[in-house]
């Protein structure tokens, strides 16, 4: 048996990577940038602007307009009430009776005589926190219960009432809205006629008669304030404020809709040049052609003179 022959050393066959598998989305597109505004676009959008300036400027001065008329109509009403408070009194009875709708009455300067109620008195704090408005029960001499402010106090104390006949004058409010919150007993929160009928004995007139200066100091007490019903102006000026705020309105509608338009004439001055569709072609762009006459076609005879089926 021969001996083995030796084996030749392999060299190692060379790795091989594989391809990268192909990208199914494409080479990515480079970012291209916005297209620049063209001259005639800057030139529509600052139309639009000031357009929109303009329309805002022209309302703001309605709209001060509108308020300035509507101040007019409010200060010809309180003018009105204070005119009407100044009146000469008249006497209570002749303007509000117990069971009545008061018509023509509140903010008048009336005459109240008759008795305090003994011991039917109430409290009413004033709402800047400067005291309590008192408020007493006086029976008219036909039997109607008045509500009376006579004045205010510093603290939530008061004199009685006096007795015997008084007599004074006073201006004629109505019923004030009860405010909100609990308080102490003898206390109402405002001068409010429909609590005042259940704690009181009746009936009571529909309102209350808040004592004019004089007669307040005479019984011992600081004035009330008067807060007259605010009367009513022109009715002229009223609709001059309503008009304006019309016109405000109307104004911006119309600044809106002149902007849009500038971006649709825009748009139609580049869609075509003279209003002749457009054709393309092999050269170029080139105006449609004229379209054919309707008009039948006549053949004229050959040069010979001959017409057409004229024998030789």
């Amino acid at each position: 048996m021969s001996a083995a022959e030796p084996r030749t050393p392999t060299a190692p066959l060379p790795s091989v990577e594989p391809d990268p598998a192909p990208s199914l989305e494409g080479p990515t597109p480079p970012v291209q940038p916005p297209p620049p505004v063209s001259r005639s676009r800057a030139v529509t959008l600052l139309r639009q602007v000031l357009i929109l300036l303009a329309g805002l400027a022209a309302a703001a001065v309605m709209v001060v307009a509108g308020i300035w008329q509507l101040d007019v109509y409010h200060s010809q009403g309180r003018v009105q009430s204070e005119r009407r408070a100044a009146e000469p009194a008249v006497p209570v009875s002749a303007v509000a009776q117990a069971g009545q709708v008061v018509v023509d009455g509140y903010g008048r300067s009336v005459q109240v005589s008759g008795r305090y109620l003994p011991g039917v008195q109430v409290l009413v704090p004033v709402e800047d926190g400067g005291g309590f408005r008192v408020v007493s029960a006086l029976q008219l001499a036909d039997g109607d219960v008045l509500p009376v402010v006579r004045g205010t106090v510093p603290a939530a104390s008061a004199p009685a009432a006096p007795t015997g006949p008084t007599a004074g004058t006073g201006i004629l409010l109505p019923s004030e809205e009860a405010a909100a919150g609990a308080l102490p007993g003898g206390q109402l929160s405002a001068v409010r006629v429909t609590t005042l009928a259940q704690q009181w004995p009746g009936p009571l007139v529909s309102g209350y008669v808040t004592l004019s200066a004089p007669d307040a100091t005479a019984q011992g007490f600081a004035p009330a304030t008067v807060e007259l019903p605010e009367g009513t102006g022109r009715l002229r000026n009223g609709a001059y404020a309503l008009q304006w705020w019309v016109f405000a309105a109307f104004a911006l509608v119309l600044a809106v809709r002149t902007a849009r338009d500038q971006e649709v004439r825009e748009a139609a001055d580049e869609a075509g040049t003279d209003g002749l569709p457009v054709v393309e072609s092999a050269t170029g762009p080139a105006a449609a052609p004229a379209p054919k006459s309707s008009l039948p076609e006549h053949r004229v005879g050959d040069v010979t003179g001959r017409r057409p089926g004229q024998p030789t």
